[in-house]
């Protein structure tokens, strides 16, 4: 169960001071330590953020738009371990030394969720990186994201701007039983700021911008 995972903790000074079942890192606002990676696809259209949509029963932010991939950093775990996220969740066998850091963060807030309030204090490092794959190609951990989806970059970064009300993603859903491998049906939804886990001021834009210059796959 995740709620039993052991993650490092840390002070305000970003210290290690422990190790505390993540249950208890946001019963009681433990800083910790997060990995977040950002996929995109260059397409002749140009160049497609790629993000997913969380499970409708995940304990936080449940059918939000969320991070291409992202995890705790577990007890002991370092953060070019934590690229193990981008497989266990699409299937994508990326190695470290293949993602661009883009920027770290520290943040903290509060939310309500069906255990309660919990706290969540985060150091995250930020990376990005091009993929090839198309939609259908993402292997879903079905647990955990319900579909992946991908719109173009440049009007993502409008939406998150402000300049645009929303923007007509392409997704999938996970990956049924009785369907081939890479024959899921395509959906068109649009999507909104509003839609999207909730992040610091300025993070998404600030994820935009760096992926627009991202150097393209070789």
């Amino acid at each position: 169960m995740a709620d039993h995972e052991l993650l490092d903790i840390y002070d305000e000074q970003d210290q290690h001071i422990g190790v505390c079942p993540r249950s208890e890192v946001h019963r009681v606002g433990h800083w910790h330590h997060t990995f977040h990676c950002w996929l995109v696809r260059d397409t002749e259209a140009g160049r497609m953020l790629v993000f997913q949509q969380r499970q409708h029963n995940k304990d936080t932010f449940p059918d939000l738009y969320d991070i291409t991939a992202a995890g705790h950093l577990l007890a002991g775990e370092t953060v070019e371990q934590a690229v193990r996220e981008l497989e266990e969740e699409l299937g994508v066998p990326l190695r470290f030394d293949q993602l661009t850091p883009l920027f770290i963060t520290r943040d903290g807030w509060e939310f309500e969720s069906p255990s309660g309030t919990l706290i969540d204090r985060e150091v995250s490092s930020v990376f990005g990186a091009c993929s090839p794959l198309t939609l259908q190609q993402y292997e879903l951990q079905a647990d955990e994201v319900a579909g992946v989806f991908e719109a173009p970059l440049s009007q993502m970064l409008e939406m998150f701007h402000g300049e645009r009300a929303s923007v007509t993603a392409t997704g999938v859903y996970g990956q049924p039983a009785e369907a081939p491998a890479g024959d899921l049906p395509y959906v068109h939804v649009e999507v909104t700021v509003e839609q999207f886990v909730p992040q610091s001021p300025g993070y998404y834009e600030k994820t935009c911008t760096l992926l627009q210059q991202l150097s393209p796959l070789e």
